[in-house]
């Protein structure tokens, strides 16, 4: 029996209303095991800490999450806060959500520092320490609700938080195709990170917002009437209106000129099936005069990051143009929740799969054209023996360019083969820096991968604040502090145990130059 009147999680039910009772269940007696372990947090607004994680849980609950994954997300700062441990966490709920825990937990060690390699490897890191993807959507709804109280924290760490978010959550939230998000993420770091652009881009949207709204109603039904009179009844019929940021990389790449871009706002068609989106879009062409150069079909050819819909721009015969979306309520459904959608949850009677099933797999579907090309691209990208299928994943989505997203298939496609799981790890400095490394590297593999002189002078290493021999296997997640001694030399034995080529390499040179040394 659920308990009622207790206005916070009656919230975050009435937005998972999709979750059966049993799974109400899970996320309730995660709601009142954070609401006591965090009752004397304050936010920098003053107000408990518990409302961040009702927020967290309710951002979640909007793009249909699991129960595990929002009681992640209630729980998402426990272990962090040291208010709970992991394994308090596994024996009060379950192994599955102390491990989205523990991954959250993960990715809040590094900090954004604005370096263009650093930049690179926290994308990466996203990733690795996701062998769950919902890790990563748990951050992404996390991080929503602290840019909507980022006004409380002090201006320069304000700025830095709002520039991670628009360099690394909102690309890697678009990339996942999880658009709900990145739209929010984007829109509600932009006025902190570019404040003039800002005014200047949201009075120009106020503007056409005004001038648009009445003209969409009016052709909405106008669309409405022509598809009934050609039988065509079963749809869905309504307008999106162009996020302030998203218009802002538009404009810039307009030259600021506000008439060369149409879908400022844009009607959307929803219908059942693919063969009803191209009878709509031939109806809409009869009735409506297309502009030359402006019909794109996602559908036959999607973006990167697996979104699917027709778009043409069309002259309304009044003197206005205006974009029209046409798409299937999957489609739909994908475009505003990308790999989210993939993974959300699913009611048994639906089949559900294991989440123990390969990750390439359920990524692959985002980027299929035919099933003849996907059984190509997966022979060629995975070749991989590993037992543990949950560990394959994209090797990197760390392109951030809107033009690229349209243009680089083929690339992305190929990065689907890497796994970064079986063959990478991702090691953290003790200031927070990401190292990538190949599996089983040990801290001499590290130490030359930071820099050359250091892993000449290295002596010894603490991994995760213990002393370890210099040839111990690194794992990821690992913190590893490097001892290192000026009059330190290498040793040739070290070439027995290093993994990266780096090192081998390094290492060789210098006992080949101290060979010719000797003999000179």
């Amino acid at each position: 029996m659920l308990i009622k009147n207790e206005k916070d999680l009656d919230s975050i039910f009435s937005i998972a209303s999709y979750l059966k009772n049993e799974d109400k269940k899970i996320i309730e007696k995660a709601y009142f095991f954070a609401k006591e372990a965090h009752k004397e947090q304050k936010r920098k607004s003053g107000e408990p800490y518990f409302i961040h994680l009702v927020a967290t849980a309710k951002n979640l609950a909007e793009i249909k999450m699991d129960a595990p994954t929002i009681a992640a997300g209630i729980l998402h700062d426990s272990v962090e806060d040291g208010v709970a441990t992991e394994k308090e966490l596994k024996e009060k709920f379950s192994d599955e959500i102390a491990f989205l825990v523990d991954g959250v937990t993960k990715l809040g060690k590094v900090r954004y520092q604005g370096m263009k390699r650093h930049n690179e490897s926290l994308k990466k890191l996203f990733i690795a320490t996701s062998k769950d993807i919902r890790v990563a959507i748990i951050k992404f709804a996390d991080r929503i609700h602290n840019m909507e109280t980022l006004k409380y924290v002090s201006p320069e760490k304000r700025l830095r938080i709002a520039t991670e978010t628009l360099d690394i959550y909102a690309p890697l939230a678009y990339r996942l195709g999880i658009t709900t998000f990145s739209k929010k993420l984007e829109d509600l770091s932009f006025p902190h990170v570019y404040p003039e652009a800002y005014k200047k881009t949201n009075e120009i949207l106020k503007i056409r917002k005004k001038q648009t709204l009445n003209k969409l109603e009016k052709v909405i039904k106008s669309i409405k009437r022509k598809l009934g009179e050609s039988n065509i009844i079963d749809f869905k019929s309504t307008y999106r209106i162009k996020g302030v940021y998203s218009l802002y990389k538009k404009l810039k790449r307009k030259k600021w000129d506000l008439n060369k871009v149409y879908d400022v706002a844009a009607v959307r068609i929803v219908v059942k099936d693919i063969k009803n989106c191209y009878e709509v879009l031939g109806i809409i062409h009869q009735n409506y005069r297309p502009m030359p150069g402006r019909i794109k079909d996602y559908i036959a050819f999607p973006k990167p990051n697996g979104y699917k819909s027709i778009h043409t721009t069309v002259f309304t015969g009044d003197g206005n143009i205006i974009e029209i979306q046409i798409r299937t309520e999957e489609m739909h459904e994908e475009a505003e929740l990308g790999a989210a959608s993939h993974i959300g949850y699913k009611d048994e009677s639906e089949n559900n799969k294991s989440r123990e099933k390969d990750w390439f797999d359920k990524l692959i579907n985002i980027f299929k054209n035919t099933k003849e090309d996907d059984n190509k691209l997966k022979k060629d990208c995975c070749n991989n023996n590993s037992k543990n299928n949950n560990h394959q994943w994209i090797s990197e989505l760390a392109e951030t360019s809107e033009n690229d997203l349209d243009t680089d298939l083929k690339r992305i496609e190929s990065e689907l083969g890497e796994d970064f799981f079986t063959h990478r790890i991702f090691v953290f400095t003790p200031n927070g820096d990401v190292i990538d490394l190949p599996e089983e590297s040990t801290p001499i593999d590290f130490a030359f991968m930071v820099h050359t002189d250091l892993g000449f002078k290295i002596t010894g290493a603490l991994i995760n604040n213990d002393f370890k021999s210099l040839s111990t296997k690194l794992e990821n997640g690992d913190i590893v502090e490097i001892q290192s001694k000026k009059d330190a030399l290498p040793n040739i034995k070290w070439l027995d145990f290093v993994k990266t080529n780096t090192a081998k390499r390094k290492i060789k040179a210098y006992f080949e130059k101290k060979k010719k040394i000797n003999l000179n």
